[in-house]
């Protein structure tokens, strides 16, 4: 981990967090007072520092604007019942973050980059972590291409930036979604796999389509021949049908949530059987129809879990049970909270002090 005195820091000489309703927290549009900032040039990631959240300033040239080139990640700091600052398992976002970065051609980053920059930054807002229930600080990294360059070629030089946002819940209540049959996500071979800014542009036409017709999100489905679910538009997706746990395996296509592993950790360590294997379309229509879905919920990090209410699918809508009824989505929001806040051991090591 790169040391404290590697980073030049910066604190602002008053913090707005005076300004803050902590009893009223929008979701991603209220910022903490520092950034973490690091450059790539020449090679090496370097100019390690931390200063007050600002806006950039950006060349018309800047290759980002033109060609997409980024990569992100997201994860959430919380406050255990010590109230300790603590991180839901990063290196497991470190990982992804650079997973993505290699697809994208983007130069990956040092662990100790990564994991320094982060820690110091969030020792330094740790008064910005909110302790309501339902409540927690949104963590941002992101690395974008920074030339000046108007071409299309891997960019030479990069930011990798972190900012945080204190947030309340996602989703305010269960959501609708729509089984999206005509518009796609990701092919084979693509970057559906990876957190790049394009695969979320490409999204929000078919989106917005569905939030006219009363939806919340899309369930996407393969885009070669939409027969099989994928995940949706936030979130990957998971169904309890008969008793089973059944969830579309990660591949080019899905990405590789870090909430969807931890559900799928409880849920087996429980008993549960778990499957993780294609879900055709119609196998879904027709348990919805015989009403052997017993809970459909999202997960990931912004919602956690995010109970699917309804499915819409070729102009028929398919109630769900109560939200109040369903066990096994609800016990893993309940215990992956307890985790979170020191009330339940972590006997898989998911939780980072800082």
């Amino acid at each position: 981990m790169i040391e404290t005195s590697d980073i030049n820091t910066h604190p602002v000489a008053n913090s707005r967090i005076s300004e803050l309703d902590f009893d009223n927290i929008p979701f991603g549009r209220v910022f903490s007072d520092h950034m973490f900032v690091a450059e790539y040039d020449n090679g090496a990631w370097k100019n390690f520092e931390i200063r007050p959240y600002e806006f950039l300033s950006l060349s018309p040239a800047n290759t980002i604007l033109h060609y997409g080139q980024s990569v992100f990640e997201g994860m959430k700091a919380y406050k255990n019942m010590k109230g300790e600052a603590i991180l839901f398992r990063p290196l497991d976002n470190f990982v992804r973050l650079n997973k993505s970065a290699v697809r994208m051609c983007i130069p990956e980053l040092p662990e100790e980059l990564f994991m320094g920059g982060l820690t110091e930054l969030i020792r330094l807002d740790a008064q910005w972590i909110p302790d309501r229930p339902g409540t927690s600080l949104y963590v941002r990294p992101f690395i974008f291409a920074s030339d000046d360059y108007i071409g299309i070629r891997p960019s030479d030089t990069y930011k990798f930036i972190i900012f945080t946002c204190p947030v309340g819940a996602y989703y305010s209540q269960p959501v609708s979604v729509k089984i999206e049959t005509k518009f796609s996500r990701a092919f084979e071979g693509g970057t559906g796999y990876a957190k790049t800014g394009g695969n979320y542009a490409s999204s929000l036409f078919p989106a917005m389509l569905a939030q006219e017709k009363g939806y919340h999100q899309l369930v996407w489905t393969d885009g070669k021949s939409h027969q099989y679910i994928e995940e949706s538009g936030t979130m990957n997706v998971m169904f309890v049908i008969d008793g089973k746990l059944i969830t579309p395996p990660t591949g080019d296509t899905i990405l590789k949530g870090v909430t969807r592993d931890s559900a799928l950790t409880l849920a087996r360590d429980w008993g549960y059987t778990v499957e993780e294997r294609k879900i055709a379309v119609d196998e879904v229509v027709e348990a919805l129809k015989a009403g052997s879905v017993q809970e459909a919920f999202g997960t990931g990090t912004a919602a956690t879990i995010a109970q699917i209410a309804e499915i819409g699918h070729e102009g028929v809508d398919y109630q769900l049970p109560p939200v109040e009824g369903r066990i096994l989505s609800n016990k893993i929001l309940a215990v992956l909270d307890d985790i979170k806040l020191g009330k339940v051991e972590d006997k898989f090591n998911w939780i980072y002090k800082v």
